[in-house]
């Protein structure tokens, strides 16, 4: 007799068979082998579980995953406990905190939270697409990913870009490093995720598509309504140069070989261009546009100023961006007003039709080449706990030395030994405090790029000059190029290994010294290299004494302004394969080789790195990155502060721009000129020094306080005289940098520790709050404050949004001011908008000249009542790696509002030459007692030992 139980059995068996060739479970998680019909759809699915919030997914056409490794990841992450089931058509991977659901259909994945909440889906289908690409022998796919996205999702981070772009939600940003943009695939929702793209190709967030020549989008008329093009008309201030017209079927003179199509022996040093007549769009829609430009221009659309007067230096153009709705059929007006700034510069207007319906409103991400596609999928309660993922997947921030948290003074350039010195002992002398000074490229003699050796007629000696600015109690940068000349040794020990890229010397590409010489870049990407590179520094540089490390144009730059295809050959072929494939990393990979050579020679002392380019993971390498060669603009200024706060979120703390911008517009050097002959301040004068106060007013609340730039000169005393309000407004907020010191230093302990960011967009601290999602002109600067810069020129106002989820005192009055309201507030030439945190707790600490030239044993706690609050005072031995084996102290500050007490706990933890007694002056400020922030503010003193005390607080 059969038993009727077998057809189950069988059935069992049958489903145990085809889930086992469905599905496969690793050590870290599970692979889903997906029913493909065509030759790129995807044909497998990997789920690795790294933490219980951190998951890696790949994808791939192939049979197999290639065998590869990550350049940003760091080794050694291990999984966490999870399980796999089948659940209905798809496998489920569950973590204590979220659940992995992977189709086995198409691939798709969702991300759930423990409740079954969906945090994170990928579009129905899977979203996912490759197309094959073969780059130098090398076969690899271009890749793309869309997401769902909600309407109210924000996104923010993808590094640092000057579009003046804030929240990405329906916006796109083109992913490469280039001068002033550094590109990090790393972006935080306000969903309570973040998601980071393992890309290092050229890529795209936001719409996969480039954006096109006008003529390929649109029809064209000039301007008496002609079809086939825009008329150009080109007039010369030069006399004898007639006025030239003529049809232009697009505007694109965007790099070297482009504006050869501008007209020829037409001089455009003192022109004035114009490009107009009509669009006609196909389609109904929003279509985006993208504006390049060197010298200054405007946009008129539809009779409208769509893009207001915006300047860049020739050599270095700049993009902006806007999005404009047109009619299909209707002729828009359309008018371009350009002044070029010198004989070579720049100008191109692009666009995009309106976005597919696939990706429109959703989270899209392209790259050009890669071996599969491949993400991180980072969950947190809250934007601090995302970015703490993203640090545990691609490496903790360092603590930087104390003394990088003060002021750090530039210029392009100390010409001399005598003129850097002069410069030191003159802050010195006025009692300005400043800890670094910066020695800017050509040190060397004048053919020697890379030789590493000083120019022995304006350096005469290098390691006295060292010595003598350490004795001055200050810290020396200097410039360290990946460039060399190929005249030197230094090229040729690369060259003889084959570690130079080669397409420059082809080309003979000249640079823009003297005659123009010819050099390349050293292949970052091969090991061997990155050991020569620091071999190379370590011999001529290191012992000079030298404290910390420039690496400018670490994109690579080979050569400014060329079109995308040739910078890609000049910059390849890579160690570890086309440049195509490894575009964007080379910054990571530069900074690994100085990071790593000094921690080998000198594994105690700090290592302190500024590039001008990064790329996720970069905060590993003890690494900060400047904003790069902006613009003396307003609207530069302005657009600084959102590409701070995104790169920020992009999870790398330590950023900061060149005060006053860096390159210069002619008007401010002639009247910085004539100011000099005549002493009479112009009108020039005028604005140049209230720009500068301004931006230096904002840049003390960077996470790195630093001015730099081209002639007019950037110290105080050559941006205005002592009895100016803008060396007076300068001079207060390098004292109030330094007097803040103990709670900056502690910022900075707590982006190690606490994985914590420095400056800190609204939503991170008050994201319940929807209003701050876009408010990108306004951020935190640690737990206390509130910064709102002026940006603005001859602006005495400014309005200021004060977040629901606190209230909030004015530092300079203690105005207690209720949350959720925006006010129109006075913001007087010498100050910037300043607004404390009701519960903050901030140490403030002795008048210093640099930063550590007092120990800390007299500090006034404010305290801004109304709140509970806390703040743990971070110490360390300041500039050596001890933290790292616990040698570090802690003092809790814990503030109880129903009380009216203050708490300061037990000191925890020791160090060599810690304070074992200090004195704790208390100055408490509330909505009934307002007080001004004052340094010497009387409040009850404490005598503290290191045991714990509660004080009553009067």
């Amino acid at each position: 007799m059969i038993s009727k139980k077998l057809p189950l059995i069988f059935a069992g068996m049958l489903l145990a068979a085809c889930s086992a060739t469905q599905y496969q479970t690793t050590d870290d998680g599970v692979v889903v082998n997906v029913k493909s019909s065509g030759k790129t759809d995807v044909k497998k699915v990997r789920i690795q579980v790294l933490r219980d919030e951190l998951i890696h997914v790949s994808a791939t056409p192939e049979n197999e995953f290639p065998k590869d490794s990550s350049l940003i990841i760091v080794p050694g992450i291990k999984s966490s406990p999870f399980t796999v089931k089948n659940v209905s058509d798809s496998v489920m991977v569950s973590t204590s905190r979220v659940k992995v659901m992977v189709s086995k259909q198409n691939g798709g994945v969702n991300f759930k939270d423990k409740n079954g909440k969906v945090i994170l889906a990928e579009q129905q289908g899977g979203g996912k697409s490759f197309t094959p690409i073969e780059v130098e022998g090398t076969n690899g796919y271009s890749v793309r990913q869309i997401f769902e996205s909600p309407a109210d999702e924000a996104f923010h981070g993808l590094g640092q870009h000057q579009s003046d772009e804030f929240n990405y939600k329906d916006k796109s940003e083109e992913l490469f490093q280039y001068n002033t943009k550094v590109s990090v695939p790393f972006i935080v929702s306000n969903k309570n995720y973040g998601l980071l793209w393992d890309s290092y190709s050229l890529s795209r967030f936001g719409d996969s598509r480039p954006y096109k020549q006008l003529n390929t989008i649109f029809k064209l008329y000039d301007k008496k309504g002609n079809q086939g093009g825009l008329t150009g008309t080109y007039t010369s201030k030069d006399k004898g140069v007639q006025t030239l017209e003529r049809k232009e079927e697009s505007i694109f003179f965007e790099d070297i070989k482009s504006i050869k199509n501008l007209p020829q022996n037409f001089p455009l040093k003192n022109a004035n261009v114009t490009y107009e007549g009509e669009i006609e769009a196909p389609v109904d829609g929003t279509y985006k546009f993208i504006l390049y430009y060197a010298g200054y221009v405007k946009v008129y659309l539809n009779n409208e100023l769509v893009v207001a007067e915006r300047w860049r230096t020739a050599w270095n153009p700049n993009s902006y961006k806007f999005a404009i709705p047109l009619q299909a059929g209707k002729r828009v007006p359309l008018r371009i007003e350009w002044r070029p700034d010198g004989g070579t510069s720049y100008c191109g207007l692009r666009a995009v039709t309106p976005q597919e319906v696939d990706e429109k409103s959703n989270q899209v991400w392209w790259s050009e080449m890669s071996k599969k596609l491949d993400y991180y999928f980072v969950y947190g309660e809250n934007a601090d706990e995302v970015i703490k993922g993203y640090r545990t997947l691609t490496g903790k921030s360092q603590i930087m030395p104390k003394w990088a948290m003060g002021y750090w003074q530039s210029r392009e350039r100390y010409k001399t030994q005598d003129e850097i010195l002069g410069s030191l002992k003159e802050f010195r002398k006025r009692k300005i405090p400043i800890d670094n000074i910066v020695l800017d490229w050509n040190y060397w003699e004048e053919d020697a790029w890379g030789s590493h050796e000083f120019d022995a007629k304006r350096f005469p000696n290098p390691k006295g000059m060292v010595d003598s600015i350490h004795a001055l109690n200050a810290k020396m940068m200097i410039s360290v190029w990946p460039k060399f000349y190929k005249t030197t040794e230094h090229f040729k020990e690369f060259d003889s290994k084959g570690w130079m890229y080669q397409q420059a010397i082809k080309d003979n590409v000249r640079d823009w010294v003297g005659p123009g010489y010819v050099g390349s870049f050293y292949d970052a990407y091969s090991g061997g290299a990155r050991k020569l590179f620091w071999k190379q520094i370590y011999d001529n540089l290191y012992p000079l004494g030298v404290d910390a490390w420039w690496m400018d144009a670490s994109e690579p730059n080979v050569l400014d302004c060329t079109d995308m295809e040739y910078r890609k050959a000049l910059c390849g072929p890579t160690a570890l394969g086309s440049s195509t494939e490894f575009f964007n990393t080379y910054a990571l990979m530069n900074a690994e080789a100085i990071y790593d050579g000094q921690r080998s020679v000198a594994p105690n002392k700090r290592v302190f790195l500024l590039t001008r380019s990064g790329f996720a993971g970069l905060q590993r390498y003890s690494t900060a990155t400047w904003s790069g060669d902006i613009a003396t603009r307003w609207e530069d200024m302005k657009a600084q502060i959102s590409a701070g706060l995104n790169f920020a979120v992009s999870g790398i703390p330590y950023w900061t721009m060149d005060i006053g911008g860096f390159c210069v517009e002619d008007r401010y050097v002639s009247g910085q000129l004539a100011f000099d002959k005549d002493g009479k301040e112009n009108s020039d004068n005028k604005e140049w020094r209230e720009l500068n106060a301004r931006w230096f007013q904002f840049g003390a609340f960077a996470p790195l306080y630093r001015a730099h730039g081209q002639f007019p000169f950037r110290e105080p005393w050559n941006i205005a005289p002592e009895t100016h309000p803008a060396y007076k407004s300068i001079l207060y907020y390098t004292n109030l940098r330094y007097r803040l010191m103990p709670y900056i230093y502690t910022m900075a302990g707590m982006t190690y520790f606490n994985d914590y960011t420095i400056m800190r967009p609204l939503l991170m601290d008050f994201a319940s709050d929807s209003k701050v999602e876009n408010i990108s002109d306004q951020f935190m600067f640690g737990p206390a404050f509130m910064v709102c810069p002026v940006y603005s020129y001859e602006a005495r106002k400014r309005n200021v949004y004060f977040p629901s989820d606190s209230n909030w005192f004015d530092f300079y009055t203690g105005r207690y001011i209720t949350g959720g309201q925006q006010l129109n507030v006075d913001a007087p030439y010498e100050r910037i908008p300043l607004f404390i945190r009701e519960g903050a707790i901030i140490p403030v600490g002795p008048e210093m000249q640099y930063s550590n030239e007092k120990p800390a044993d007299k500090i006034v706690l404010y305290v801004y009542k109304g709140k509970d609050g806390s703040f743990t005072l971070y110490e360390d031995e300041d500039d050596n790696y001890n933290y790292e084996t616990g040698k570090y102290t802690n003092i809790a500050f814990t503030y109880n509002n129903a009380k009216g007490t203050l708490t300061i706990g037990a000191r925890k933890g020791e160090f060599n030459g810690m304070l074992k007694n200090r004195k704790f002056t208390i100055v408490t400020v509330s909505k009934d007692k307002p007080k001004a922030f004052t340094y010497d503010a009387e409040g009850q003193t404490v005598d503290y030992n290191g045991t714990e005390q509660t004080i009553t607080l009067k």
